[in-house]
């Protein structure tokens, strides 16, 4: 029994370090912060953070593969979704939009958040191979994303149950909201290490209250119209495609799941070709 539950809670582990490692490299600038400018904020922890990013990623999915939860076609279908997303992104879109982040959220929302974490991850790093878009931002676009993913699998868990219309349009809002978490996270990798904007930057000393106000001051200036065009993207993509997008990889997810049926013992007299049914065992069923 505690052989099972340690082997069970080692992925979840790794998935909560991704939350909190993201977290710290994002914050810990307003703790320790660098005199440097913008285009040298993180310079120098860029390339440990990915590869933190990248050896928890190996290490969630092996232990996902020796806990059983994932096999091999389950990772064949991350790395195609993952090449998916990164062309996606290669369309541009009226208004800067383009196609990865809504994939992320359809394909989250079918396969969990623990799918969804991963495929963020994956995604966003083969898109800037793609797209040449390699730099100190890519582990925290990949961080990000792969928090969004991660939720829009919390979300699909909370609304499979609902009518398709209904789940389709929770997930157009999620994709909506996601656009603006997604542009205003993003924005953190950078802003405290940018210097001489006056009321729109910041400096060590500032209280909680006046760096949030600050901050949303530099939002609205720089990203809000940016993001805002972002979420229609998302909006109008997820709405088009989601009930087939989402009846499509959830056939693929339903058939990658064991299933376990268990069986009754049967009557005196009764016959069976399974030995297993004959002593009541559960028997494993693979659809």
């Amino acid at each position: 029994m505690t052989a099972a539950l340690a082997a069970r809670a080692r992925p979840t582990l790794v998935y909560v370090l991704v939350v909190v490692v993201g977290a710290a490299a994002f914050l810990y600038p307003f703790w320790l912060p660098h005199q440097a400018l913008e285009t040298q904020a993180h310079a120098a922890d860029a390339p440990l953070l990915a590869a933190v990013v990248g050896a928890l990623v190996v290490a969630a999915v092996t232990l996902e593969v020796r806990r059983g939860t994932m096999q091999g076609a389950t990772i064949a279908i991350l790395g195609v979704l993952s090449a998916v997303c990164g062309l996606l992104r290669l369309l541009e879109l009226p208004g800067g939009g383009n196609g990865i982040f809504f994939l992320v959220v359809l394909a989250g929302a079918a396969f969990g958040p623990r799918f969804g974490m991963l495929l963020g991850l994956c995604a966003m790093a083969v898109s800037a191979l793609l797209t040449g878009g390699v730099g100190p931002w890519l582990p925290f676009q990949m961080l990000t994303l792969a928090w969004l993913g991660g939720g829009a699998g919390l979300v699909g868990r909370l609304t499979a149950r609902l009518p398709g219309a209904l789940e389709v349009g929770a997930l157009v809002a999620y994709g909506w909201v996601g656009a603006f978490f997604y542009g205003g996270v993003m924005n953190l990798w950078f802003w405290p290490f940018a210097i001489g904007q006056g009321d729109l930057s910041w400096h060590p000393g500032l209280s909680a209250a006046a760096t949030t106000h600050r901050y949303w001051a530099f939002y609205v200036a720089s990203s809000l119209g940016w993001d805002a065009a972002g979420a229609l993207t998302n909006a109008v993509l997820i709405a088009l495609t989601g009930r087939a997008v989402l009846r499509t990889l959830r056939r693929f997810a339903h058939r990658l799941d064991p299933v376990v049926v268990l069986e009754l013992p049967l009557e005196s007299g009764a016959t069976t070709s399974s030995s297993a049914s004959r002593e009541g065992k559960p028997v494993e069923v693979r659809r």
